[in-house]
């Protein structure tokens, strides 16, 4: 499927009226959906897009980059001087793709062969505290929960369905730190002990450490549909 600026009619390529078709038809390409949701925070650079998602090539992501632009997706930001730059962001419409990543993401993780072991970005790991929260254990907690992963901050309020910004963190209740998601994601969906992270992988926790480990306790795996 090539996805041009004139060709972007209803229907085009599965000639099919449904919705998902047309969908599909417009993210349904090999790392579209991924370019997307690693853009779910905030405009960001082509390398640091490239640098998360590390098996996707140059030439096809400024493919994929071209095409969800062409379709109202994705957009250009140009950074004036001093300091120029050219960020890629999403649309507003863009940015309703958000309960469809969520939604994709717990149907997937129903499957004995999803895997949350493997590697997964800074953004994949805020984007799936927000699609695993159980609400009702974030609802007695209060204030805020800073992440520095790798050098990428976010900032969570643990408040309603759990907003996650991009932002200094340096004002959070809690801090955790932790040079890969991956660290992360051990203990929350692999119940790996924070104190052997702790020791072992360079993970630490500065400020409320109770908060930080209840705000951890959030998210929960859906079960198995063929176990």
């Amino acid at each position: 499927m090539k996805l041009q600026k004139e060709t972007t009619l209803h229907g085009k390529w599965y000639d099919d009226a449904c919705g998902t078709a047309f969908g599909m038809e417009v993210i349904g390409e090999r790392w579209a959906l991924l370019v997307v949701r690693e853009l779910m925070f905030g405009p960001r650079r082509f390398s640091d897009l490239r640098a998360s998602l590390p098996g996707i090539s140059a030439k096809v992501l400024t493919e994929r980059l071209a095409s969800l632009e062409g379709v109202g997706v994705v957009e250009r930001i140009e950074v004036p001087p001093p300091t120029p730059a050219r960020l890629y962001g999403l649309t507003d419409w863009g940015q309703c793709a958000e309960p469809l990543i969520q939604e994709v993401g717990r149907w997937a993780a129903r499957s004995s062969r999803h895997d949350p072991t493997l590697p997964l970005s800074p953004v994949s790991l805020m984007l799936s505290f927000r699609t695993m929260l159980v609400r009702e254990r974030l609802a007695p907690l209060e204030g805020s929960v800073g992440f520095d992963i790798g050098g990428e901050t976010f900032v969570a309020s643990l408040t309603g369905d759990l907003p996650i910004v991009r932002g200094q963190i340096d004002g959070c209740n809690a801090i955790i730190r932790a040079p890969a998601a991956t660290i992360i994601a051990a203990h929350v969906y692999g119940d790996v002990p924070l104190d052997e992270l702790e020791r072992d992988a360079e993970l630490t926790i500065a400020g409320d450490r109770t908060l930080a480990e209840r705000l951890l306790a959030c998210f929960e795996l859906p079960p198995k549909a063929d176990a």
